[in-house]
């Protein structure tokens, strides 16, 4: 683990970002401004869900021939002028983007939003050594000037207001004039861009992600709906790409297919307004363009998700969509999990990469509702995945020891069938006659962790196995 994670801590941040009164209003930003755009974006499509299998089976189809796409890849990046390098873990991809850096002289460098940097911590090994790195997404660039990580994977500040926008603008900017007019979003947007302006023009090397690596061409593309992704890879001298393994597709036209779900997923467009192609670095006919090209291709534990259980996360395309729709993020925002990925695909994918012991909690932070699988362009049954970290926490011992006490309770009685409708029977009978006077429970010895927050109300009528069994007989009659 290279940057420090907090998921252990996952119930203290959620009860933090509970009482967090300005946390919570800026939370509604996420469901007004990401679901209905999205449905609508589906809806003038009629064959969105035909793309959705389209794209669930390209990336099923890559990662069982991964490494052959990854050879592939290498080979026409080399042969466009390009230099691939490949990191096993976040010390070496550290180790190279420094390498690139200092091989360039930089003393300045400008970065698009990437979530693979913020997983290795590049920005902090840079200033460590000298090298100021400077986010140019603006989202990013805000988070930056506040020491945070991001809270959303394609809104980085989605968690803060123009307000503390504006103090931080004036924190940082004390070149500026003090009596500027900083009320209004778009004075801060361009405030922003005439300080970016300046570095892009000073930066020596640029870095971006790539949401798409193409084996057929070597070509990275970024998505993005800001020009910093173009400036900061076309002005510097130098260009390093970074990607984790799992960005491979076989050709351009896969690529096409992926890009007609992603934007629909993300941010309820038909296209981002900026879709980027990048090959190789500047020929001779460019007009424009870096003259020395880097891929960084991290692995960082992903390897060790093939062939298991947990594949089927390496699919993901990183839309957000998840996380926009999910009840539990509305509720306590990104932060709160601790690391570089919230939301349901980091309640996977972060026990994957950094361990269960140390992100156990977070699979429990879902209440299994099935938005974030409905919503999924690629199709990963996120539930089910939650479910088997939740096994593999269950077999190590780390739940608590009441909780593994009661499924074994729990498990005694549903292997008997017969005793389990029996006592079920008796507990309902018991409950309905102790709570018939106020219907519900303040308190109950084996239920504080419901009764702590609210009352558990006094069971009425007969049990499911009843009704159900009583149901079925009427239909067969």
């Amino acid at each position: 683990m290279t940057v420090h994670s907090t998921s252990p801590q996952f119930k203290q941040n959620a009860a933090r970002a509970l009482n967090d009164d300005q946390l919570q209003k800026a939370l509604g930003n996420v469901k007004q401004g990401f679901i209905d755009k999205r449905q609508m974006a589906a809806a003038k499509l009629p064959e969105f869900e035909a793309l959705r299998d389209a794209a669930r089976d390209i990336k099923n189809h890559t990662l069982e021939h991964l490494d052959l796409y990854l050879e592939a890849y290498e080979e026409k990046v080399r042969s466009s002028g390009g230099h691939v390098h490949f990191a096993r873990n976040a010390d070496e991809a550290r180790d190279i983007i420094l390498g690139i850096c200092r091989d360039a002289g930089a003393k300045t460098v400008t970065k698009g939003k990437s979530m693979i940097s913020e997983e290795i911590g590049i920005n902090h090994h840079l200033e460590a050594n000298g090298i100021r790195p400077v986010e140019t997404d603006l989202g990013e660039y805000i988070i930056q000037l506040r020491g945070e990580l991001p809270s959303h994977i394609i809104a980085p500040a989605v968690h803060l207001n123009a307000t503390q926008v504006e103090e931080d603008f004036r924190r940082v900017h004390t070149h500026l004039d003090a009596k500027r007019d900083l009320s209004e979003p778009v004075q801060l947007l361009t405030e922003a861009r005439a300080v970016l302006r300046e570095r892009f023009l000073a930066a020596d090397v640029g870095i971006t992600g790539a949401n798409f690596l193409v084996a057929e061409t070597g070509t990275s593309i970024i998505v993005t709906n800001e020009g910093n992704g173009d400036l900061t890879q076309i002005l510097p001298k130098t260009h390093i790409v970074l990607a984790s393994i799992e960005k491979l597709v076989p050709t351009l036209e896969d690529a096409s297919q992926l890009l007609r779900v992603l934007a629909r997923s993300a941010t309820g467009q038909e296209m981002s307004v900026y879709t980027t192609f990048s090959t190789g670095p500047r020929r001779s006919a460019d007009a424009d363009g870096p003259e020395n090209y880097h891929v960084v291709i991290l692995d960082n534990g992903r390897s060790s998700m093939l062939g298991t259980s947990f594949e089927e996360m390496l699919r993901c395309i990183r839309c957000g969509a998840c996380m926009n729709h999910c009840p539990v993020y509305h509720a306590v925002g990104g932060h709160a999990y601790g690391w570089v990925y919230p939301g349901p695909m980091g309640a996977v994918l972060t026990p994957s990469l950094i361990g269960v012991d140390k992100a156990g909690h977070l699979p429990n932070a879902s209440t299994f509702c099935g938005r974030c699988e409905s919503v999924c362009p690629v199709r990963i049954p996120l539930p089910k995945l939650m479910r088997h970290w939740r096994e593999r926490e269950f077999e190590r011992h780390l739940t608590p020891a009441t909780v593994r006490s009661g499924l074994q309770l729990w498990g005694f009685f549903a292997r008997r069938p017969a005793l389990y409708r029996f006592a079920t029977r008796a507990a309902m009978g018991v409950l309905a006659l102790a709570g018939r006077q106020r219907g519900r429970f303040a308190w109950l010895p084996m239920a504080r962790g419901w009764t702590k927050y609210r009352d558990f109300p006094a069971p009425q009528g007969e049990t499911f196995q009843a009704r159900w069994k009583r149901e079925r007989q009427g239909a067969r009659a």
